[in-house]
């Protein structure tokens, strides 16, 4: 039963990691981040990403136009590139050191205690992805909320709301952390034993260990 509940949280755990991962990869770079409608021009529909700002029309498509300088960019924007970033290399390193340590991996079957420190820190590296991934999303969607509800900005007046990058986001913020928590129970949970092959030799061996040890001592 502790092998099944190990291989499960293992497997799950960098499943759930991998998608909160590639959902991070998404939100960094999709425009959708903020969502403005005109009222005035129901056809045309604007979007705000970190990188870029893009406008939507029925008859010429989407049309995207870079940001020009990172230091004109608000604050949140400009931190949120830089968290998001730092989400995708962590993932991406927990994804690549929580690998080397499942157990179905054949790589060092002899070395369980890597093979746990692997999964930990993997585990680790996963929560701190999701922590980053977390943090920028929730920060500009408080301050969408604060513009949103500004009172000194009058009501015909468009306003930013959220975008569908931000869902996107805070999904794999949470995928990141379940996963890292799933792999912390795997390597917290009893070791799984030697493979068929190697529990055959082994106790192969010890049998005829057990068979020398008589023999000395009948000869004794």
């Amino acid at each position: 039963m502790a092998l099944v509940f190990r291989t499960v949280a293992q497997l799950a755990g960098v499943s759930l990691s991998l998608l909160g991962w590639v959902l991070s990869c998404l939100t960094n770079y999709l425009p959708h981040w903020k969502n403005l409608n005109l009222a005035l021009n129901e056809m045309e529909n604007w979007t705000m990403g970190l990188w870029q700002t893009c406008v939507i029309q029925e008859a010429v498509g989407m049309q995207c136009k870079d940001f020009d300088s990172f230091l004109a960019l608000p604050a949140e924007l400009r931190v949120s590139r830089i968290l998001m970033f730092l989400s995708n290399g962590l993932g991406f390193l927990g994804l690549l050191v929580s690998g080397f340590g499942l157990d179905c991996l054949r790589t060092g079957e002899s070395q369980r205690d890597l093979k746990r420190r692997l999964l930990i820190l993997g585990g680790i590296l996963s929560w701190a992805s999701g922590v980053t991934a977390l943090v920028p999303v929730s920060w500009v969607a408080h301050k969408t909320v604060q513009e949103f509800w500004d009172e000194h900005v009058p009501d015909f007046v468009p306003r930013w709301e959220f975008g569908e990058a931000l869902f996107l986001g805070w999904c794999a913020g949470l995928s990141l952390l379940l996963g890292g928590c799933l792999l912390h129970c795997a390597a917290c949970s009893s070791h799984a034993p030697l493979a068929s092959g190697h529990y055959a030799v082994a106790q192969t061996q010890d049998h005829h260990q057990e068979l020398e040890t008589r023999n000395t001592n009948l000869k004794h």
